[in-house]
């Protein structure tokens, strides 16, 4: 993997297909990203949960291309797609065939049903212990064709059928799909809800020890392949250090919520204290196709004696925070309006988080950068785009507030915005810098703890940048070594390509 920005981005919805991604990749993008992440492009990609609900997880929806243009598009840059590894779409033909053939069916065992898991029965503990981000019990009835009803395990929503990972059938669907994504180039795998994978009987049904063995097994099957892999879990700040030692990458999904929470208060105490214990093998993000993660920053949900990264009133400043700077819109997107359980995610563009204020939104990139990993950017956020209440109205999906569908005319007027272009200008100068493959260093609060101060040391010994943020009067100083002398920044305009 390229240590570059990586792009995150729905074909359809930034750039019209797959070949449109590569086309702005090369042409008003280029130089800013090393890879790219597509977010689901099978069959079919406008699902029950945009794309995250496969009906043929080895198709290409034609409407975004085919296996030949992801073939073309990873031959120029690292390719990340999605293994949704918990799911499948009720209208699979998999899923049809059992409906129709029960245990006839080549595709019973695949899914899971209330009887697979407890198969003498469950009791009411055990029911109430299992986890979902979602009101009520994660079962659906499904109607057999011999007229039988069965309870099957839908996690998310009753249209993704959760799928029996341990079965024979389970296990070669994956094989089928990681086969596939290997033939097309795709080098980075990202393994979507695997948290819950694993369902055992009087457990949480989510990220028990048995999912870290299906993890290690599935991730070394990926690697015999050439791939890495990124797993998507959010959770308990601790639990993500543990998974970090036993996986190649993990989404920092306590970034988003630490710089906004930094910014809100001028404080960086929280945040400097989790730059000292992550783990650097991580993914940085500020925003992605889902909401801002609160449960991720907040006490464990299952021993809430251990503390958060933030105190619960710091959460609650956080989420109230948001929705004040969004107008309030976030709020609409949010919670039982999202259908969750709680506020597990707040779901808002991260421009809009912050109130719209444009020196913050690049101070908050400018964090996420300098962190060590690999920074994707959604392409929402590339635009620093609004929330789109309209499209919220329409399908009453909360994360479909950050999750804009641009036309053309409107793309090529968003990318010539001055914080755009700031943002692309600070992302190729990410790109191209030769510290960031050396030594990270956190340097302590000594005159404040509105100042974050980050260092990074090449190995060379020669590359080298100190910056010194400034959360209170939102300013930053930067300076740079290298063999042609130093370099002092301080404004974001400052990191255009020039001469030197």
């Amino acid at each position: 993997m390229r240590n570059a920005p990586q792009l995150i981005t729905y074909a359809d919805r930034f750039a019209g297909d797959l070949l449109g991604v590569l086309q702005m990749l090369d042409g008003p993008l280029a130089g800013a990203f090393g890879g790219v992440h597509v977010l689901p492009f099978f069959v079919p990609i406008d699902g029950a949960d945009a794309g995250f609900d496969p009906i043929d997880h080895t198709a290409v929806d034609p409407r975004v291309g085919g296996w030949s243009d992801v073939a073309t598009l990873s031959e120029r840059y690292d390719v990340m797609a999605d293994i949704i590894v918990n799911h499948v779409s009720d209208d699979s033909a998999e899923f049809r065939d059992w409906l129709a053939h029960g245990d006839a069916s080549p595709s019973a065992g695949m899914f899971l049903t209330l009887s697979t898991v407890f198969p003498n029965g469950a009791t009411e503990s055990e029911l109430a212990a299992i986890y979902r981000p979602r009101p009520g019990m994660p079962f659906t009835k499904v109607a057999m064709a011999d007229g039988t009803t069965r309870l099957a395990w839908t996690t998310f929503t009753a249209k993704q059928i959760d799928i029996d990972v341990e079965s024979a059938p389970g296990r070669a669907h994956l094989d089928r799909i990681v086969d596939r994504l290997a033939t097309a180039g795709v080098t980075l795998i990202r393994l979507d809800a695997v948290g819950y994978a694993i369902k055992r009987a009087g457990t949480s049904c989510f990220m028990i020890p048995e999912t870290f063995g299906f993890i290690d097994a599935f991730a070394a099957q990926c690697r015999a392949r050439g791939m890495t892999v990124l797993v998507e879990i959010h959770g308990y700040h601790r639990a993500q250090i543990a998974i970090a030692e036993r996986v190649d990458m993990v989404y920092d999904f306590a970034l988003p919520p630490l710089v906004l929470d930094a910014l809100f208060h001028a404080d960086a105490g929280p945040l400097r204290t989790w730059l000292g214990i992550r783990p650097n093998n991580c993914v940085t993000v500020l925003d992605t196709h889902d909401g801002i993660g609160v449960i991720d920053v907040g006490a464990d949900p299952d021993d809430p004696s251990r503390q958060g990264l933030l105190p619960p009133d710091r959460v609650e400043a956080l989420i109230a925070g948001i929705h004040q700077r969004s107008g309030g819109t976030s709020r609409l997107a949010t919670g039982a309006a999202a259908s969750n359980l709680d506020v597990y995610q707040v779901n808002c563009t991260y421009f809009d988080a912050l109130g719209r204020d444009e020196e913050a939104y690049l101070l908050a990139r400018l964090i996420q950068v300098l962190v060590p990993g690999v920074p994707q950017i959604y392409y929402v956020g590339l635009l620093a785009g609004i929330n789109d209440l309209d499209l919220l109205e329409r399908t009453g999906v909360g994360r479909d507030i950050n999750r804009h569908y641009y036309g053309p005319r409107e793309l090529l007027t968003e990318l010539e915005r001055p914080v755009v272009q700031h943002l692309l200008s600070l992302l190729r100068w990410r790109a191209d810098h030769p510290a960031f493959d050396g030594e990270f260093i956190v340097d302590p609060a000594e005159t404040g703890d509105h100042l974050l101060s980050l260092s990074w040391v090449c190995d060379d010994g020669v590359h080298a940048l100190d910056v010194a943020i400034d959360l209170a009067a939102r300013t930053f100083e930067m300076t740079e070594r290298s063999p042609h002398g130093t370099r002092r920044r301080t404004r974001f305009d400052e990191f255009a390509r020039n001469d030197d």
